[in-house]
């Protein structure tokens, strides 16, 4: 079995359950999430987690086609 197909058969994992979840967003999470919130026409809220900003990231990725 190569790597690529081992990683395709891990489930991504919540980010709820991240163990660094709670941590501050990264600064490639902040500039992502500021252009698909500018194409969707919405905010980012101040100080968000990582776990909060992945699931923005998510949300917004439906809503301008992205990802």
């Amino acid at each position: 079995m190569s790597e690529n197909e081992q990683v395709n058969q891990n489930p991504e994992k919540d980010p709820d359950q991240w163990v660094t979840g709670d941590e501050p967003i990264t600064g490639p999470q902040e500039s992502y999430l500021n252009t698909l919130a500018q194409e969707a026409g919405e905010d980012v809220p101040a100080d968000l987690t990582k776990a909060q900003a992945s699931e923005m990231i998510d949300k917004l990725q439906g809503e301008t086609g992205r990802g």
